[in-house]
């Protein structure tokens, strides 16, 4: 494989990104099996797991602007994948889990409330393609954690249970 098609490989999530509907979805549906996988080996596992794919998006989304010649190009995915691990991080392992980390990532994704919408139009390159579904990522993990703590709409209480 080269250099080029590695990085469009993962840019795109696999190349889900190249889908002609919807490739956000798709890629953040990518995170989905990733998340439960790395969930399976523990919470402090998953976050160093999460931290380093933060890096290598950041990474890979920067090296594929250079290929494609523009920003955040819808196809680039990488930045949902990471978005929906952030979203799912250290919520009960639960099929409930799971979906809300899904929906409530994608509505901040979509939404792009205050702070997000600045990051997405301030913040160049690929820590700009990926800054602001981090941010999304972490404000729906928040939430998330609210409901988790506060009720059992997840399924369950605490980390990975």
């Amino acid at each position: 494989m080269s250099r080029d098609r590695f990085i469009e490989f993962f840019a795109t999530a696999a190349y889900l990104g190249r889908l002609p509907k919807a490739p956000g979805t798709f890629g953040t549906l990518a995170g989905v099996p990733l998340a439960f996988l790395l969930a399976q080996i523990g919470p402090n596992f998953y976050l160093v797991a999460t931290l380093l794919m933060i890096i290598f998006a950041i990474v890979v989304s920067e090296l594929y602007e250079r290929l494609a010649g523009r920003h955040d190009s819808q196809e680039i995915v990488i930045d949902e994948v990471v978005g929906y691990l952030i979203a799912f991080a250290w919520l009960p392992m639960t099929w409930m889990s799971l979906i809300a980390a899904f929906v409530v990532f994608r509505i901040f994704d979509i939404w792009k409330p205050f702070p997000i919408s600045r990051l997405d139009k301030k913040v160049p390159g690929g820590l700009g393609v990926v800054i602001d579904d981090v941010a999304a990522g972490l404000i729906a993990n928040v939430v998330l954690q609210i409901v988790a703590t506060h009720t059992m709409l997840l399924g369950a209480g605490g980390v990975f249970r």
